[in-house]
């Protein structure tokens, strides 16, 4: 056999034996990213108590309710005033991704947010939040770094934000237990660029706490974010923010 022909062969094993691996890596060895947060993770925010560990994960009762804001009863009025963003809430991104030709998702997590909520009558007409964007994990040390280097370069841009710019209006005061539907528009701050956003969100008062359901579409170009692809990951141009906040009377 010529060199050539060797050097060829080497090449070719090489590329099959990387791209077995990276199969490999995706179908045993990568973590499933967690489900998208959903109201199943916002009935347990609201039912753990204050500073505790979650429950296992259980389907929601088939009896929930989802009510538009209209249908809200008013039997409960003691919701005014300013409400604080504890640290059972969660907040992370989520995004397509493509590893080793294999379709999957990345998503990263963390509970180090902090702000707060405001209410009169049964109007939200403040709310504001910052997050602390170096605390976002993943289940890959490769992809936290450079999440927060190359892409969100948190060291330069420590946090991100929200804040309301128009009131969030129910109608009518949300009854203990019902969950309530509205949309929220406001100002999103990710790696120092500010867009308006305009998003939908559920809302749920339960046991003296206040929990608030959003998914935000984000497209990166939108703020400046680079391309989060690699040579092993391809990275589709958008993402999601999505957040279970909960909140205790100030």
């Amino acid at each position: 056999m010529t060199t050539a022909r060797k050097i060829v062969l080497v090449s070719v094993i090489v590329l099959v034996l990387g791209i077995a691996g990276g199969y490999a890596y995706v179908l045993w060895a990568k973590d499933d990213a967690p489900a998208a947060l959903g109201t199943t993770d916002l009935d347990q925010a609201l039912t753990t108590a204050p500073g505790t560990d979650a429950p296992p994960a259980t389907e929601p009762a088939a009896t929930t309710a989802v009510t538009t804001a209209a249908t809200v009863s008013t039997a409960d009025a003691g919701v005014d005033g300013t409400w604080t963003i504890s640290q059972d809430s969660t907040l992370g991104y989520r995004v397509q991704e493509v590893l080793g030709g294999v379709d999957t998702e990345g998503a990263g997590r963390t509970n180090q947010v902090t702000g707060e909520l405001t209410i009169a009558g049964t109007e939200v007409n403040a709310v504001e939040f910052t997050v602390d964007m170096a605390s976002v994990t993943s289940d890959s040390d490769r992809r936290d770094g450079q999440f927060r280097s190359r892409i969100m370069s948190t060291d330069e841009f420590p946090t991100s934000t929200f804040v309301l710019t128009s009131p969030i209006d129910f109608g009518a005061v949300p009854a203990e237990g019902v969950t309530v539907e509205a949309t929220a528009t406001g100002d999103l701050t990710l790696r120092g660029v500010t867009n308006s956003v305009t998003f939908p969100v559920q809302a749920k008062l339960e046991s003296g706490r206040i929990g608030v359901l959003g998914t935000i579409p984000v497209r990166f170009s939108d703020y400046g974010i680079p391309d989060p692809s690699n040579a092993f990951a391809a990275v589709k141009d958008n993402g999601t923010l999505e957040f279970v906040l909960v909140l205790d009377r100030a």
